[in-house]
């Protein structure tokens, strides 16, 4: 099944990062567990955001991770390259001091083309201040007519930037769940109990904390996923470097947790059950790193991307290669999950794939079989 350029160290690489990722060595956990041990999860997409999460903890439900973002222990919001994430609720503070200013920043000339100014930003800030206060929460377009009743005009794309531009600088946060959509509250509010770290004890957590879930990685894979610069990434390297182990593969050094060295043997069975996953799309299997070519083929790329168009596909991942896509149709009483393998999926993991099918299903609570 896997491609010809699949070498032994691209198998020793993925192998590293699912056991990292809690893919293959995931536990019973809650999800505020989950989301802490994976620093921050991708979370566009808001379903798939939730089976990221409930696929890496044994036995989670989708029930249970709706619980964690009502309660306030996992949260969404852009700390970093003004691209939604699931984080855990005391860690976005930190996150949105160290990564967000960067992203404030760079889109200012975009807010000045949209005639955003300052007074504007202000006047949003004080709307939406006065519609949260006292424990409230509003949906998207609840924040937004707040914030137009406040003489703000949000016409256009102007209303993405004031909402954004408002989470990015530690006002709000998308809170509670509003039926299949998050409400806004105000992140003073929301998150009592928020970490605080300086410069230098925020670079050393970020760094620490991806490399042991996400490693192996480079400090290029963390510039990209960050959005920091090398030199803040490798300031934060230097200050966690203890912790941390070195793998080669292909010539690269990578980073990665020691624990997940010891635990993943160095050569692979040479005659093992295939393993299979159902992964979402955005997943950080696939997205957490600049270099997305350990685990998919360049010449499937526009099967998970069509058209470049920045929405990933769902993945088939068979022994840490993706080898297709999929996609679910929800019915009364099942879900049917239809498959898009890039090539003809052998016997041996049709097993597999009915197995994680009905992982699935046991995590939205409803019967899920392969179509």
């Amino acid at each position: 099944m896997p491609s010809s350029a699949f070498t032994t160290d691209r198998r020793r690489l993925t192998a590293l990062r699912q056991a990292a990722q809690h893919i293959t060595a995931s536990e019973r956990s809650t999800p505020g567990q989950v989301v802490r041990s994976m620093l921050a999860m991708q979370g566009q997409d808001l379903p798939g955001a939730r089976w990221s999460i409930g696929l890496r903890g044994q036995g989670l439900t989708d029930v249970e991770v709706g619980a964690a973002f009502d309660a306030g222990e996992i949260i969404r919001s852009w700390p970093m390259r003004g691209t939604l994430h699931v984080t855990a609720g005391v860690d976005i503070g930190w996150m949105l001091e160290l990564m967000a200013p960067r992203v404030v920043g760079s889109t200012a000339s975009r807010r000045a083309q949209l005639g955003i100014t300052e007074q504007d930003l202000d006047q949003a800030r004080d709307a939406a201040v006065a519609s949260l206060d006292g424990g409230r929460s509003l949906t998207r377009q609840g924040m937004l007519d707040a914030i137009a009743a406040n003489g703000v005009v949000i016409d256009g794309q102007r209303g993405y930037h004031f909402l954004g531009y408002l989470s990015q600088t530690g006002t709000i946060v998308l809170g509670p769940l509003a039926g299949r959509q998050q409400s806004f509250v105000l992140l003073a509010e929301w998150v009592r109990t928020p970490r605080r770290l300086d410069r230098d004890e925020a670079l050393a957590e970020l760094a620490g904390r991806y490399f042991r879930s996400h490693g192996p990685a480079t400090d290029r894979d963390l510039s990209r996923w960050s959005g920091l610069p090398l030199g803040d990434v490798r300031r934060g390297m230097s200050l966690c470097a203890h912790s941390l182990a070195q793998v080669e593969l292909g010539g690269v050094a990578y980073h990665l947790a020691p624990e997940i060295l010891d635990a993943v043997s160095a050569a692979p069975p040479t005659t093992p059950t295939p393993d299979v996953r159902l992964l979402p799309g955005f997943d950080e299997y696939l997205l957490g790193y600049r270099d997305r070519g350990a685990v998919l083929a360049a010449e499937h790329a526009q099967a998970v991307v069509p058209g470049n168009n920045g929405m990933f596909l769902p993945t088939i991942v068979v022994d840490g290669e993706v080898v297709g896509t999929w996609k679910r149709s929800a019915r009364a009483r099942e879900v049917v999950i239809d498959l898009a393998p890039f090539a003809t999926i052998p016997g041996a993991a049709r097993d597999g794939l009915a197995d994680a099918a009905r992982a699935y299903g046991t995590f939205l609570g409803k019967p899920a079989r392969i179509g």
